[in-house]
């Protein structure tokens, strides 16, 4: 349970640093 919570987390976190880091493909 706990893992399933922190590995979407750290997707969530990554895919928004990976916007905020690349908004030119936005």
């Amino acid at each position: 349970m706990m893992t399933l919570l922190l590995v979407l987390s750290i997707a969530v976190f990554g895919y928004l640093f990976y916007v905020l880091l690349k908004p030119e493909k936005f």
